[in-house]
């Protein structure tokens, strides 16, 4: 397979794409777990969904968008999303986790309109939702690419103010932290992450590649940072492994993927347990 990964280009295309989605996904995952917005990827991903499916619908109806990438609207879609919620969750001060399943209802009721109004499903909506290796475009992993550095910038500079507002964000305000755009930036990178990991992953599962390896490297981790190391080392695992199962026995990349990660979360568990000599 690696001579083939050299030969051709949809290979090339996902094999560094998932290097990179199992890097960054699991990577903005720990602060997702830690803030207990598991939900939020869900969320999102759906909302994507409805603006790919409004792609491919102005594609089919207006000339002009014929050649515009699905992928584009989705992260705009997403991003509108994503800064939605963190309006809701002022709104709603007493009951901020009401703003994940609004905008997540209204996600589907967006993409069910658009996918009535284009006749149905197509191919090309199906490889976003379940993902697809040679779906994967060279402009796609420029996309991830731009996505990734984006995620490491933002990891980097502000990895001291995320750790405080995830663990005592009352204090962190207090210590003159700008909370709300912290907030801000991390929501809309967390948009850019789900749109960016579809076609790898796909729509319906991109949400368990940001949490399962991170519940996994909680049962092993002994402190946050190496929760974040274990998180990035299992979703690259995940990742690569699956690519090359799925390449072999001919499955879809991003249940390939999820199973697999929910593996790596069962050895963790019983792995913690015959440590602590409480294997049944």
């Amino acid at each position: 397979m690696l001579q083939n990964i050299f030969q051709y280009e949809f290979l090339q295309n996902a094999f560094l794409s998932g290097i990179l989605i199992g890097f960054i996904a699991p990577l903005l995952g720990v602060f997702i777990v830690v803030r207990r917005l598991s939900l939020i990827a869900d969320a999102l991903s759906h909302v994507t969904l409805a603006g790919i499916a409004a792609s491919l619908l102005l594609s089919k109806k207006v000339l002009i968008l014929s050649s515009l990438n699905p992928i584009y609207l989705g992260m705009g879609f997403s991003v509108t999303g994503a800064l939605f919620i963190e309006k809701l969750r002022t709104v709603y001060k007493h009951y901020e986790e009401l703003a994940i399943p609004i905008i997540l209802s209204t996600g589907i009721g967006l993409g069910v309109i658009f996918i009535s109004i284009a006749d149905g499903f197509n191919t090309d909506l199906f490889s976003y939702l379940f993902g697809s290796v040679s779906a994967v475009t060279r402009t796609d992993l420029y996309v991830i690419i731009m996505v990734a550095i984006i995620v490491l910038l933002f990891i980097v500079l502000f990895f001291k103010e995320l750790f405080n507002l995830s663990f005592d964000e009352e204090h962190a305000i207090v210590s003159g932290i700008p909370a709300k755009w912290i907030h801000f930036l991390f929501i809309v990178t967390v948009a850019l992450v789900i749109s960016a990991s579809l076609r790898i992953v796909g729509i319906l599962l991109v949400s368990s590649l940001m949490t399962l390896p991170v519940a996994a490297s909680i049962r092993l981790a002994k402190g946050f940072r190496q929760t974040v190391i274990l998180s990035v080392i299992f979703g690259e695992i995940a990742v690569l492994s699956g690519l090359f199962l799925a390449y072999f026995l001919d499955l879809a990349p991003g249940g390939t993927i999820v199973v697999l990660s929910v593996l790596i979360l069962i050895i963790s568990i019983l792995f913690t347990k015959a440590k602590r000599g409480k294997v049944l």
